[in-house]
């Protein structure tokens, strides 16, 4: 973690995300074949092993045109229409210098220091403190913060925050999630279709008083479809817990080599802790975001390294200083953001009379609507 953008890594993601478009069409044809399998199981009835499985294999070939043609067209949607289809999720909408000129400029100062291009940027209404990059190239990448984290975080904080997801960006790791989100959708709707034939055409087998027995080969051959069908579901979420943790790292380490600030990354990261789950997100949304909560076993599966780990790597790493959990304070006014305090109501017994303003000086007559001294009793 002691480089910003490291050259392997990006290297790295690029390959990964090659081989999980790859991975993804051959999960679709291992479903196909296991739906085949099924048809051929459920239509023939009581028929030997090997017969089923090459009658299978030969409806693969059959179907396989018209799977690829279906997996590219998912593809193709969710490559057009992904960032769409997670505002509509999370209710982001997207922000202009006018709407929200302090959260753009930070964002616009940090790409203009590196020479990265302007992403879009978002915000959420939510009261949760998150964040997260999504695209798959230069003109679809964006940036979406909830107003719980613009709210919850001094400026020094949110351009913190805004380097982490900027060195996602650059790394390639959010092309890496969108892909692998893509996947997951692909497998769960496939799936789904080879069990909704599977039990349609078990009902109406039942319906229809069919008697064919299914014995030897037809109920291994059912066992053998279910199988393939659990093994492409749970890899495509391997899939998505298999991306390395290490890439939050290299975002916190790029993060500080963008602001020079470790520590308004760590304050970042102990206020958003415990603070970060979404509403209305679904776990691939918060998957993508600055920090993922997860807790007991569910930890096992999680996406992101613990706050405390990523707090431990920036103060070894980079020497900040972790202040620990942090509590989150009201939002405050502007005159409590670094405005000059108007003075306090004079009143009867204060030094400046209420219609002057200005205090007395030593020697100076007081002054006031009547001439008298200070107060009522001068």
């Amino acid at each position: 973690m002691a480089a910003y953008g490291l050259y392997t890594h990006i290297q790295s993601n690029k390959r990964r995300s090659v081989a999980l478009l790859i991975g993804l069409f051959f999960l679709v044809y291992v479903l196909v074949f296991a739906g085949a399998l099924v048809a051929e199981t459920l239509s023939v009835g009581d028929a030997p092993l090997d017969y089923l499985i090459q009658a299978a294999l030969h409806d693969l070939i059959i179907a396989a045109p018209f799977a690829t043609i279906g997996a590219i067209l998912w593809i193709l949607i969710a490559y057009k229409f992904h960032q769409k289809m997670i505002d509509a999720i999370t209710g982001a909408t997207e922000v202009s210098r006018t709407d929200e000129p302090r959260l753009y400029n930070l964002l616009e100062n940090l790409c203009i220091s590196r020479g990265i291009a302007m992403p879009k940027l978002r915000i959420a209404d939510d009261d949760a403190l998150n964040a997260f990059a999504t695209g798959l190239n230069e003109k679809q990448y964006s940036i979406t913060v909830t107003r719980g984290l613009v709210n919850a975080l001094n400026d020094q904080e949110l351009e913190a925050v805004l380097g982490h997801e900027l060195t996602h960006i650059r790394n390639g790791d959010v092309r890496l999630l969108v892909i692998a989100v893509v996947i997951a959708g692909v497998i769960s709707f496939f799936g789904e279709m080879v069990f909704r034939l599977f039990f349609q055409n078990a009902f109406y087998g039942r319906r229809s008083g069919s008697s064919d027995k299914k014995g030897g080969g037809a109920v291994i051959a059912i066992v053998i479809a279910i199988a393939l069908i659990v093994v492409a579901w749970v890899l495509s979420i391997v899939i998505r817990f298999a991306l390395s943790r290490s890439r939050e790292y290299l975002a916190d380490s790029g993060s500080v080599e963008l602001t020079k600030n470790p520590d308004a990354m760590i304050s970042a990261l102990r206020k958003i802790e415990n603070r970060g789950e979404l509403a209305s997100a679904n776990s691939a949304v918060m998957e993508m975001c600055i920090d993922n909560p997860r807790s007991g076993f569910a930890d096992i599966f999680a996406t992101h390294p613990s706050v405390d780990k990523r707090v431990a790597a920036l103060v070894q790493y980079a020497g900040g200083h972790d202040p620990g959990p942090l509590a989150i304070e009201a939002p405050q006014d502007s005159e409590a953001q670094g405005q000059i305090e108007p003075p306090p109501p004079s009143g009867p017994w204060s030094d400046t009379p209420s219609d002057s303003g200005k205090p007395f000086l030593p020697g100076e007559p007081p002054i006031g609507p009547s001439g008298g001294g200070k107060g009522p009793w001068g």
